[in-house]
């Protein structure tokens, strides 16, 4: 090979191997998903008032100065991390209830194994979620009992509206798994949350199935 040959092959190997720019929007971006990961670790290890803003830089790998360029403090990363999380399990689960093809009970079904998927996949930002949320601060307590009402409204508009049964039977359905699912994870079974679906399905199904079989024997 001709020593122009083999320049030309060296400076094209030396072309294919340098990487792309990231740019700054991406990495800004980036790094706050770090932060907002890191919050969701810590509290689901040591609790939310335990968790210092020190700890969540260094276990994001992110100077201080940035953090409070994206956040007003502690409270702000847990609030919006928070968000985020639910603003996810959501539109993963009308995603997967509005694929399904089959009837009422198949979406309910389809709904609850995306909701457990999600507790499954991230355990310690369910445990940040389902449990600190509980008593971090009192805005972290609002923003809980408002992603529980839209559980609630998404439950009602998937299950069957009926007479004979309570008109607070979808908030105390919710409740109810929100429960289970909250014992699984004070148990640190979070990863095991799939197992669960029979369960809750059948949990979640019988109020109108014991409805439904009520009202055929006043008909019959």
């Amino acid at each position: 090979m001709s020593p122009r040959a083999q320049g030309k092959s060296g400076a094209e190997a030396r072309s294919a191997s340098v990487r792309p720019a990231l740019s700054r929007e991406f990495i800004a971006v980036h790094k706050k998903r770090r932060i907002m990961d890191a919050i969701a670790e810590l509290t689901a290890e040591q609790g939310y008032d335990a968790t210092k803003i020190g700890d969540i830089v260094r276990r994001a790998g992110v100077a201080r100065k940035t953090l409070y360029d994206n956040f007003e403090g502690k409270e702000e990363v847990f609030l919006a991390t928070f968000d985020a999380a639910v603003d996810e399990a959501l539109q993963r689960i009308e995603a997967d209830c509005a694929a399904v093809e089959g009837d009422w009970e198949e979406r309910v079904q389809a709904g609850l194994a995306a909701f457990l998927a999600c507790v499954a996949e991230k355990p310690a930002l369910a445990r940040m979620c389902m449990i600190e949320a509980l008593s971090a601060t009192q805005a972290a307590t609002e923003r809980y009992e408002a992603a529980m009402q839209r559980f609630v409204d998404l439950a009602k508009r998937t299950v069957p509206q009926d007479d004979q049964l309570p008109e607070t039977i979808e908030e105390t359905l919710v409740g109810g798994v929100a429960w289970i699912v909250y014992q699984q994870i004070r148990r640190k079974e979070a990863e095991k949350a799939e197992d669960l679906l029979p369960e809750l399905s059948e949990f979640m199904l019988a109020p109108f199935h014991g409805a439904a079989e009520a009202q055929k024997r006043a008909n019959a």
